[in-house]
């Protein structure tokens, strides 16, 4: 009897074994069942690599980004939108990641789990793709960068609908350059598969100073009245934090409005690193942030190894700090929104291939970034800088508020050209959108990034404004 039951227990190995061998079939067919439909050999998605069964993709106005006709995929009649658009539309190579043509292909093909690809069979086409972006606005702000390379984001800092990404150096995506793009040594199409405004972080400069005036304003008492030196240069420890000019004896909103690195210096060490850390810590840096299926690059702050020097550094921008310019548009949205950032979207709706809306984007809060009564400061210091510095007449009728930023970064070649940025946000009330311009190794953000910014703003107001 003893011998009968051991035999009937050892039955059970094979039977447990094979029932750990379905669920391990049914796991690793679930994880992969996506990659296995959407492999490039398969020819009822793909052409010799290229996708070319899915669904249109469309700008906030209905106007036809990319679809399929005659077996291919064709692009919009505008060579400059075109252009303008690659990187939030993609290529249908995939090598741009966060194209939509790669990050959406399941719902631009109408792939699903149950169905697999049956239905872009049954019905001949995959689903519709609205993005939230404005066309005619990208070709403008890539239009606005000139020959440089770079950035520019616009969200509406109310909705979070961002109508404008656009980064440069790009490509005809209908007209892909006949030369190996891989290795071209030209440096005209460096990181050209790189979505800048999601997948870059740059050093921040002077904008960092934003971020510091925050901590100030939450952790420094009389900041407001306090009256700090500039000689040229702020010494610490033997070394010193240099200052474009010698602004002598003034506060608060001066120093912003001149953008003092030695007052923002002194600021940084009466905060120390605890607390300065804190506030980028609020605001979201070192963390993972997604837009729809996207996911940023992480903006990063450490002073964990930071001398005195070092964190005089750090409160304008240099040291080891970066950021991305999603993340920095959100930052400087949540400030005009009255300190709670909104969450960013690219993808307004998705149609089914029946008609069917199954996706509609809705307005949904983020990080609770400032309080509103800092919130409010920082909306009246950034006010300043333009009406008292750079000038209204820089934003002709927009109402702007701002701040500019000069990186200094070391290249390759040897020797500083600095990243010039400006990040900064309308005032009118039919015009709620933010803005963010990052221009590589373009020099002054005032001189640089601020014409930028005001010709992106003035379609702003044209396509929007009242």
């Amino acid at each position: 009897m003893k011998t009968l039951s051991r035999r009937a227990w050892l039955l059970y190995i094979p039977a447990v074994a094979f029932l750990a061998g379905l669920c391990i079939l049914f796991y690793t067919f679930y994880t992969n069942a996506d990659n296995w439909s959407m492999r490039k050999a398969n020819r009822h998605l793909y052409t010799s690599g290229t996708l070319i069964a899915a669904g249109n993709i469309t700008d906030e106005t209905g106007a036809i980004l990319a679809k399929t006709a005659d077996g291919k995929r064709q692009y919009n009649e505008s060579r400059s939108i075109r252009t303008a658009t690659l990187h939030v539309v993609g290529d249908a190579q995939g090598f741009i990641a966060t194209g939509v043509q790669t990050s959406y292909k399941d719902e631009l093909t109408g792939y699903t789990f149950a169905n697999g690809i049956y239905d872009i069979k049954k019905y001949g086409k995959g689903n519709d793709l609205q993005l939230a972006v404005n066309a005619e606005l990208c070709a403008e702000a890539y239009k606005a960068l000139g020959n440089n390379k770079g950035t520019v984001g616009v969200m509406n800092y109310r909705t979070g609908q961002l109508v404008c990404v656009t980064s440069k150096p790009a490509y005809d995506i209908q007209n892909r350059p006949s030369q190996d793009i891989a290795n071209d040594k030209t440096g005209e199409y460096e990181g050209v598969y790189l979505n800048r405004f999601f997948s870059g972080v740059y050093t921040p400069g002077s904008t960092f100073k934003v971020i510091t005036s925050a901590s100030a304003i939450d952790n420094i008492a009389d900041i407001d009245t306090q009256k700090l030196k500039c000689t040229g240069a702020h010494t610490i420890d033997g070394g010193s934090v240099k200052c474009l000019g010698k602004h002598g004896t003034l506060g608060f909103e001066r120093a912003l409005n001149v953008s003092c690195n030695s007052f923002f210096a002194q600021v940084a060490l009466q905060l120390g690193t605890e607390k300065l850390t804190a506030t980028t810590d609020a605001l979201g840096f070192n963390q993972n942030f997604t837009v729809g299926k996207i996911r940023l690059a992480k903006s990063t702050f450490d002073l964990s190894a930071a001398s005195k020097l070092d964190l005089g550094w750090a409160g304008i921008g240099q040291y080891t700090t970066l950021v991305n310019p999603c993340h920095m548009l959100m930052i400087v949205g949540a400030i005009a929104n009255g300190g709670t950032s909104v969450q960013p979207y690219l993808v307004k709706s998705i149609t089914n291939q029946t008609g069917k809306t199954v996706l509609e984007a809705k307005t949904e809060a983020g990080l609770q970034m400032f309080s509103a009564s800092t919130a409010k400061k920082l909306q009246e210091l950034l006010r300043s800088n333009v009406e008292n510095y750079y000038g209204d007449s820089k934003f002709r009728k927009l109402e702007m508020c701002g701040k500019t930023g000069t990186a200094e970064v070391s290249t390759d070649e040897g020797g500083d050209k600095p990243h010039a940025w400006f990040v900064g946000f309308s005032q009118r009330k039919d015009l709620p959108y933010a803005i963010v311009v990052v221009v590589e190794n373009g020099g002054g953000g005032s001189s640089v990034a601020i014409p930028v910014a005001n010709k992106t703003m003035q379609k702003v107001a044209e396509l929007y404004g009242k």
